[in-house]
């Protein structure tokens, strides 16, 4: 250790999310209570290790933060120290290793997603002392049953589905919802099945417009007259490419994803009678008090962090698997996404009660897809 008094920075990387600050609290205070540690938090992710921006966090400066959205430290998706986008690019990963240094710090505690624990391993490798903690709405993290943020997601676009269904009933529409989630689908998932829609799009299976159009024209004739339509914005038709809504160059991850569902809509139209709509929940499935499930998943995961440094266990993740928590390495976590199986419970749940996830014979996609992996 630098010092005899454990010296801890805390930094939120990526975008923002609910229960962010839950884990800052509880890292915080773990640390200041437990350890008599001195924490210091690093405002804006990466960047300010990079530029040195930093200030320190007491028990006071922590409390109340608990049921807020966002994060008091702020946070960046841009500021990768391996190729600084204020700096053309350039690896200043040599300047983070020097903030770390001057600042007299024992340990980092990042928390964030794929990204962030990309970095994080990164920086281990040059030996920095680091910890992870998994956060992101899109819950594909890898090692991880979940991520804190994700429940919160879940319930904002369950709720948006359900408000979205009594327009669908009342004017005989078909309603199509677009949920975040990059490349996994488990928002749509589990917010499609927990809202009962009746068309379920993730990017883990190709969706094939006739299946659609199909069903849609069965509940027209049943007399149910609306149909609704849960898709991920990853959600892809078959042979085709995802559809991106922008390119962000100065970002590590560039490609932003979105406009799915204005384009399913048009590929809907012309098979059906209904008229048809498109709502995109976008940010707002970030924003707000994150629910008590992820406030108490961001407490728990913030406590076993301090657990963590305190006891010298850098270059690992916090997480949760089978309803215990554990940890992993951040090594087995870098550069990997974690997506939904097609073995998922909750697919068979939705198939039983007769859900469509856009194909006719989803067995044989599978079939398809195992063969693929083979070759």
């Amino acid at each position: 250790m630098a010092s005899s008094l454990l010296r801890v920075g805390i930094l939120t990387g990526g975008g923002d999310c609910p229960g962010l600050n839950a884990v800052i609290r509880a890292v915080a205070k773990s640390l200041i209570l437990e350890h008599n540690a001195d924490v210091v938090g690093i405002k804006d992710g990466f960047h300010g290790l990079i530029e040195r921006d930093t200030e320190p966090l007491d028990y006071e400066s922590v409390s109340g933060i608990l049921t807020e959205g966002g994060t008091i430290l702020g946070a960046s998706n841009k500021a990768d120290p391996f190729a600084y986008y204020r700096s053309g690019g350039a690896d200043v990963s040599a300047k983070v290793v020097n903030t770390y240094d001057s600042l007299d710090l024992d340990a980092v505690v990042a928390i964030g997603g794929d990204g962030t624990m990309t970095i994080a391993h990164q920086l281990a490798e040059l030996g920095l002392n680091i910890v992870g903690v998994p956060k992101t709405i899109d819950n594909d993290i890898v090692g991880t049953d979940r991520t804190f943020g994700f429940d919160t997601a879940v319930s904002i676009a369950t709720e948006a589905i359900d408000r979205i269904h009594t327009t669908a009933q009342s004017h005989h529409r078909v309603m199509i919802v677009e949920t975040m989630g990059r490349y996994a689908g488990w928002i749509a998932l589990h917010a499609g099945v927990a809202s009962g829609s009746d068309v379920i799009l993730i990017p883990e299976i190709e969706y094939e417009i006739d299946e659609i159009a199909r069903v849609c024209a069965r509940r027209e004739r049943s007399g149910q007259r609306f149909t609704i339509i849960a898709i991920a914005e990853g959600a892809a038709p078959e042979g085709g490419e995802r559809t991106i809504k922008s390119v962000v160059e100065d970002s590590p991850d560039p490609v932003r994803l979105g406009g799915i569902g204005h384009v399913l809509a048009e590929q809907v139209k012309p098979h059906v009678n209904s008229e048809v709509r498109t709502t995109i929940l976008g940010h707002m499935q970030r924003g707000g008090t994150p629910t008590p499930y992820d406030r108490n998943l961001s407490t728990a995961f913030g406590a076993r962090a301090a657990t963590l440094v305190a006891h010298e266990e850098f270059g690992q993740m916090v997480a949760v698997q089978s309803g215990a928590f554990t940890e992993v390495p951040l090594d087995s976590v870098a550069g990997k996404t974690r997506t939904v199986p097609h073995s998922a419970p909750l697919i068979a749940a939705g198939l039983a009660v007769g859900t469509s996830f856009g194909v006719r014979d989803l067995d044989a996609q599978m079939a398809d897809v195992e063969k693929a992996s083979l070759t």
